[in-house]
Order: structure tokens, then C-alpha cells, then sequence
């Protein structure tokens, strides 16, 4: 909003008065508030602070005690900086005291040359502060309205921070009270840089109020919060103090993201969302980049030790189908899962990545017992009031196969929900046949598989109404044990025994050939796995 001193300097009217630096360069950065012309020595008391005082030094004395008692209480009131004209009292140079007083208050004291209107000087000046003002008046009626519209809008996180980092040119970083990073802008820095060591750097950072500036860190943080709540705090990274206009971006953006939280109640919380995007591009990327790195380990998450998968998926319902995993349950499961992950004082990146399925990425030291971790981690989640299937992959050794033990775990929690074993959790060497039929559901060759053994049977029960493939499951479930079969099926054994030879006759098999009953067993699976991974 202020000019600098050195930007005064730069005027053509000062320039006209050949300004020179002769004490307190370092503070040639000092904002100018206003520009006070005085002739005695007994100001300071007029002043406020940040005045650019214009004397030709006629009054002013030349006792070095006096001269420096003037320096002092102009360096008390907090003045930006002191212009003498070397023309009427003195020609050459000024008394060391003044100079002496000046470079110990890092003051800057200049001296014009030649003779200067001092009015055209004041009318400059501050007649840059007023159309200074009037522009940052300008930019914060400007920033009311991009974040009205985007809080009414409800913009995301990522919106309401790009918004942020467009408006300052600074990168912005949203975080939890506990510093985990939920999103971030790097305006156009590397984000690596950004985010490495955020944890700790974040910690460290401790204001007393809520919005404030941090010179040490060049941060600029302010609460995020609404209700008496607060939940975060949003980070302006900024070298130089930041203007007042940045202090309005932060606090408006932190209103549009407590907003957002607060009508946001149908979609996932920032911290789900932030470990989604980690999560997906883990499974995404063969190699993890050095940036998702960082991105990690800004979540608390660090990619190293032992990393296992997890995936949580709900039990299926009482008639063998798969539950429908509505948006609101598989939510509820996946803070469920945070929340037992907390308890269990391990690091985990937890979120849906689709519609069924809850995945999770847990880091253990190396001295850690996976299994000891897991069996609580597990148990935890089956006290929630969906009752679930919890499954596991290898534990690897680093990120580079991170994606190995997430695929894998999604692949044993398909497989067990077609199992009536009750475990804590599974492993593949639970699943067994299953297991393996899930790891080949994208091979076509085990969908042809299936439709030739079942295709026959399949067209005849949607031609005709018949429940012959219900009744070869029963069949091959109970190892070929017919009065066991019909009693599952809840059928006469007359009856059931019908439905087998009409099953027979369809197929053109003999049942009570063990290859045969193998080969259709292992096709009735991998239908199931079908069903299940479409």
C-alpha cells in the first residue's frame, strides 16, 4: 500500500535534487506513510511513525549531542527515513553525529545537492500513497468478490487455493491442526520443494493469533475454522513480509474453505480426499515420483519401512449378493478404518478410490510386527456397525511396491466376499482358488472359460424363469452330495433331482464325473469373480 524509501528516492523531483545515501542504507526499504516537512528538532512527538521527514537543516544545530538526541527520537516514533538539503546551513557534507546516530538506527539519512520544492516533493509522494491506497481498496473489493462467488459457488479446496495462489503469486498450503498438508498450490514452484519436510517445518510454527506472520519461516498462516471450531490453518508462503491485500486473500480463502466444510456433508472430508489422490496415483504410477513422496510424507504417511494394503470391503447381504456400498457407508467405513488406524498408532493413507471398496496403505517401522498391527487394526474396524470383510496384501519393503500390495489386498477382499470363512483378515493364501480367479479377472480367456461351461445354463434360466445354475451351485458347494444339495435348495430330493438331470441334458455333461463337477465348479467361481470385478 506504502511506497519504500528507495522508491521515493526514484522521483524525478528527488532525482533533480541529486540524492545522496550517506547513513542507514539498510533501511532504504522501509515504507514511507506520509511525508512531514520540519525545521527544529523537537518533532518527534508530532509524528506517528512512518514519516519521511524533509528539512533544509537551517534550525537544526550543530552540537553533536543535540544532533544526535534528534536522531534518536526520530529512530523512537519509528520514521522511515530523513532528507537534508546540503544548501543553507550545511554545504559539504553533514556533522559525523548525525551520520554516526543514523547508521546505528539503520535510518536512512540522504542529502540533496541542490535546492528541492519540498511542496512538489509532498504532493508526489503522497499522492503515490493515495492512488495506493485506493488500488488495494480496489484489489479487496476485487477479492470480496472472487471469494463470495466461490464460497456461494461451494468450490472446492483446490479452486478456493488456486484462486489464493493466482491473486499473491505465493504458494498456499492447507493443512490440519495436526500439520498434515490436505491441499496445496505451488504457484508455479516445485511442489517437492514445497512440501519436503512440511511436518516438522509446520510445527514448529505456533501463532497467537489468527492471522499472523511468521518473518522467520515467511509464512503467513491464518485459522480455518467456523462455529468455534477450527479444524486447520492456511499457510501463504512468503519470503517479504506480505501486504495487507495478502492478509485479505488468506482470511477470505479460510472463510470460503470453513464454509465449504460445513455444507460439504454428503461428500468425503479434505483429509479423505487428500489420501485418495495420494492413493490413486500410488496405483497409478509404477513409479511413484518424487513428489508423491513428499505429498506422503506431508500426510504423515512416510513411504518407507513396511508398507502394506489394505481393503475393507462391506459383508454381503443375507441372500449371497454383495451389499450395495452406497456413498454414506463406505464414508462411514473409511473413517471407521482412520479412526481404528489411530488407535492402532500406525501411519495410513485410508480412502474410497471407487464404489465399493475402502483401501488403505499402512507404513510400519521395520522393527514392527505386521501381523501383531493388523490383527488390531482389524478387529477394530469389524466393531463398526457394517459388518465387513478385511483383507491384506504383502508386506513389501518400500514405495516402489506400493501398488503390488494394494492390488493384492483388492483382490483377496473380492474373493473372501464369496466365502463363508469368518477371519480377522485375509490373506491371498486364504482365498486360494478364489484368490487366484481374481487376480485373472481382466484375462479374457477366463471369461470365455466361463461361458463356455455355463453359457447353455445361463440362456436356458433367462428363457424360461428355471433356477438350474442356483441348483448347480448347490450341487458343487456341497461336493456333489445331493441330499445335502436339495436341502440347501430347500427342494424335495424329487424335484432336486430333476433339476439336475435337466442340467445334464443342457450341458451335455454326466455331473457324477469329478472332472466334470471340477470344471464347472471353477467356471460357477469365476463367474461370480466376473460379476463381481465389472
Amino acid at each position: 500500500m506504502y511506497p519504500t524509501v528507495a522508491e521515493v528516492l526514484a522521483l524525478p523531483v528527488l532525482r533533480h535534487g541529486r540524492p545522496h545515501v550517506v547513513a542507514g542504507a539498510i533501511g532504504l526499504g522501509a515504507y514511507v506513510r506520509w511525508v512531514h516537512v520540519a525545521e527544529v528538532t523537537g518533532i518527534a512527538h508530532l509524528l506517528k511513525g512512518g514519516e519521511l521527514v524533509l528539512t533544509t537543516g537551517v534550525a537544526l544545530p550543530d552540537d553533536e549531542a543535540t544532533l544526535t538526541r534528534y536522531i534518536d527520537e526520530l529512530a523512537a516514533v519509528g520514521v522511515s527515513g530523513v532528507i537534508i538539503e546540503l544548501v543553507r546551513h550545511w554545504n559539504d557534507e553533514l556533522p559525523g553525529a548525525l551520520v554516526r546516530a543514523a547508521d546505528r538506527h539503520g535510518i536512512p539519512l540522504v542529502t540533496l545537492s541542490r535546492e528541492t520544492r519540498y511542496v512538489t516533493v509532498t504532493e508526489s509522494v503522497n499522492g503515490m500513497i493515495v492512488d495506493a491506497q485506493v488500488a488495494e481498496l480496489k484489489a479487496a473489493e476485487r477479492v470480496h468478490e472472487v471469494f463470495t462467488a466461490l464460497t456461494v459457488s461451494g468450490a472446492e479446496p483446490e479452486a478456493v487455493l488456486r484462486e489464493v495462489a493466482r491473486m499473491t503469486e505465493q504458494p498456499v498450503v492447507l493443512e490440519t491442526l495436526s500439520h498434515e498438508v490436505l491441499a496445496y498450490d505451488a504457484a508455479g514452484t516445485d511442489p517437492g520443494d514445497l512440501l519436503t519436510g512440511w511436518l516438522t517445518r509446520s510445527r514448529t510454527i505456533q501463532l497467537g493469533e489468527r492471522t499472523g506472520y511468521h518473518p522467520g519461516a515467511g509464512w503467513l498462516v491464518t485459522v480455518v475454522g467456523a462455529r468455534g471450531h477450527d479444524w486447520g490453518r492456511l499457510v501463504l508462503v512468503c519470503p517479504d513480509t506480505p501486504p495487507h491485500r495478502h492478509r485479505v486473500v488468506a482470511e477470505r480463502a479460510a472463510s470460503a474453505l470453513a464454509v465449504h466444510r460445513l455444507v460439504a456433508k454428503d461428500t468425503d472430508s479434505l483429509e479423505r480426499q487428500a489420501h485418495r489422490a495420494v492413493l490413486c496415483e500410488l496405483l497409478g504410477s509404477p513409479v511413484p515420483s518424487a513428489e508423491l513422496l513428499a505429498r506422503a510424507s506431508a500426510l504423515a504417511v512416510p513411504l518407507t519401512g513396511q508398507l502394506v494394503g489394505v481393503a475393507i470391503r462391506p459383508r454381503p447381504t443375507a441372500t449371497g449378493l454383495p451389499a450395495v456400498s452406497t456413498g454414506p457407508m463406505l464414508r462411514e467405513l473409511a473413517e471407521a478404518t482412520a479412526l481404528a488406524a489411530r488407535r492402532a498408532r500406525v501411519r495410513a493413507l485410508v480412502a474410497t478410490v471407487d464404489e465399493t471398496t475402502v483401501r488403505a496403505l499402512i507404513s510400519l517401522s521395520p522393527e514392527a510386527n505386521p501381523d501383531t498391527v493388523l490383527h488390531r487394526l482389524a478387529t477394530d474396524i469389524h466393531e463398526t456397525r457394517a459388518p465387513s470383510v478385511v483383507a491384506v496384501g504383502t508386506t513389501v519393503d518400500g514405495p516402489a511396491d506400493a501398488r503390488r500390495t494394494l492390488v493384492e489386498a483388492a483382490h483377496v477382499a473380492a474373493a473372501a466376499l464369496r466365502t463363508d470363512v469368518k477371519r480377522v483378515f485375509h490373506r491371498l493364501d486364504d482365498v486360494r482358488l478364489r484368490g487366484l480367479l481374481q487376480l485373472l479377472a481382466t484375462d479374457e480367456r477366463l471369461e470365455a472359460f466361463a461361458a463356455r461351461e455355463l453359457g447353455p445354463l445361463l440362456s436356458r434360466d433367462a428363457a424360461t424363469g428355471s433356477r438350474l445354475m442356483q441348483a448347480l451351485r448347490h450341487y458343487c458347494e456341497h461336493g456333489g452330495n445331493k441330499s445335502a444339495a436339495a436341502a440347501a435348495a430347500h427342494t424335495s430330493r424329487t424335484a432336486y433331482y430333476q433339476q439336475l438331470a435337466r442340467i445334464e441334458q443342457v450341458l451335455g455333461v454326466q455331473l457324477e464325473d469329478p472332472e466334470s463337477m471340477l470344471s464347472l465348479y471353477v467356471a460357477l467361481l469365476a463367474h461370480d469373480t466376473l460379476i463381481t470385478h465389472s
